[in-house]
């Protein structure tokens, strides 16, 4: 497992070299370029200051304007729908669905990245475990590094495998908990689903509502992630139960549909669960928000559209319709979005109270409380179009009106209509007004095109994986 070996090997080079830096690693929270192993675990606040480097990380540059970070991620998902419309540049071959082969940046990145990042969350966890801390910091602060590491691995569970439903046998990622010298086999997604599920359940049994700030993760980080995971297994109960800890039960102060004048940008926002800040001298530039590509004013790439049949979705009254509709456009370009406004500190967002309000809602609905789920649903649809009219619809009506609303309150963030066909089983039809319609190849019920080839680099590098991996993928 040679990439992942290297960045293990750069990381004990950085923990164990002792510098002068130590200060400078406590008092500004972020990446060092050596650090001793004491300061780092010696006390609450070095450790603290290690999860803000790891925060970082996940808003950083890692190889390129669309394999940059976490967002490069859920942003690829985003554009690969039918709900969005992707104008040229960076991001077309996600556009396309065709940039899952082993050698090629989305592959190798959406691998390479994730692993980054559990192995900065298993040196966390390992170095909490090994120092002096008091149990309770311990306990609070290893929950962080749970969750942090139960969450990249689920992004590999859906990037490189079936969902879990379609065959909890299949082979997906190695599991790590340390570090290693050796790369390990791949597993299954029974076992790797199994491993996200004790992460994230010992993360809420140790973690409080404190945290030092929104990209930090708490309880309710914690059991939104888990929500997620649970509706991917189909555990609907779990899910209910973890969506409803997400924003506490509580429908008034989880909604600001004002919020969505203000461009998404604003990690203060009260409806934010989980953001990545920015700040003038740490700014993600044109690479990571999806502002850079989504507004249509500021200066960017102004390469993302709306699909018109979305537009069409949403009434006037919505304070969701951010929508610019051309005057003199017909084609592909007519419908732009001022969801997001690009800054160069434009925040990000992660995860969002409404989306955990629809998660209780959908799971609901699944274990047959129909009442309770138009309840939910329509709390949200009356806070955001104070027209809105509550649904009398049953069954697979009020199913698709519950994924609808989950795609109209989350375009843009964080692929939901990729994650839901996908956990669902479902086809991704595009509409003949796309630029690229895959009419000849359209996306089909658990099609192989929802998830990714093993990167060659990977199988080159463990003895433990070889090319028959990729073999019917």
């Amino acid at each position: 497992m040679k990439n992942i070996v290297n960045y293990k090997m750069i990381l004990l080079v950085l923990l164990l070299a002792f510098t002068s830096c130590a200060d400078d690693f406590l008092e500004e929270p972020a990446p060092t370029e050596g650090v001793s192993e004491d300061v780092v675990f010696g006390s609450r606040e070095g450790v603290e200051a290690y999860i803000s480097g790891i925060n970082r990380r996940a808003r950083g540059q890692f190889t390129s304007v669309d394999a940059s970070g976490l967002n490069s991620l859920f942003f690829a998902r985003t554009i690969k729908g039918n709900d969005l419309i992707h104008g040229s540049s960076w991001w077309s071959f996600d556009y396309a669905n065709d940039n899952r082969e082993p050698t090629y940046r989305r592959t190798v990145f959406n691998w390479e990245f994730p692993y980054f990042m559990i192995n900065q969350a298993n040196t966390l966890i390992n170095g909490i475990e090994d120092s002096d801390l008091s149990e309770v910091d311990k306990r609070e602060l290893s929950g962080q590094g749970q969750a942090l590491r139960a969450f990249y691995y689920f992004q590999l569970a859906m990037e490189y495998q079936h969902t879990y439903s379609y065959d909890s046998s299949l082979p997906a990622p190695p599991i790590y908990t340390e570090l290693s010298l050796e790369g390990n086999p791949m597993s299954s997604l029974e076992e790797l689903y199994a491993f996200i599920v004790d992460d994230l359940t010992e993360a809420v049994d140790k973690l409080s509502s404190d945290r030092l700030g929104k990209s930090y993760i708490n309880k309710q980080v914690a059991s939104g992630i888990l929500a997620n995971v649970y509706l991917v297994m189909g555990n609907w109960a779990g899910a209910e139960r973890a969506a409803n800890l997400a924003y506490d039960g509580d429908l008034a102060g989880s909604l600001d549909p004002s919020s969505y004048g203000d461009g998404f940008a604003d990690i203060n926002n009260p409806e934010w669960l989980w953001g990545n800040p920015q700040t003038g001298d740490q700014s993600a530039y044109y690479y990571v928000a999806p502002s850079a590509f989504m507004d249509p004013i500021t200066p960017a790439y102004n390469n993302i559209f709306v699909n018109e049949n979305f537009y069409n979705l949403f009434s006037e009254t919505d304070a969701r319709n951010t929508f610019r509709v051309s005057s003199t456009l017909t084609d592909y370009r007519k419908v732009t979005s001022t969801k997001f406004v690009f800054a160069f500190d434009s925040d990000i967002v992660v995860m969002r109270k409404p989306e955990m309000i629809l998660v209780e809602a959908e799971a609901k609905f699944r274990q047959g409380d129909e009442n309770g789920a138009r309840t939910l649903l329509y709390a949200l649809q009356k806070n955001r179009d104070p027209e809105a009219v509550a649904s009398n619809n049953t069954g697979v009506a009020l199913e698709e009106e519950i994924l609808i609303e989950r795609r109209k309150e989350l375009y843009g963030e964080c692929g939901v209509e990729w994650f839901d066909a996908k956990r669902l089983q479902r086809g991704m039809p595009r509409t003949s007004n796309h630029r690229i319609t895959l009419s000849n190849n359209p996306i089909v019920p658990n099609d192989k095109r929802f998830f990714l080839k093993i990167p060659l680099t990977e199988i080159d590098a463990n003895d433990n994986i070889d090319l028959s991996v990729n073999a019917n993928r």
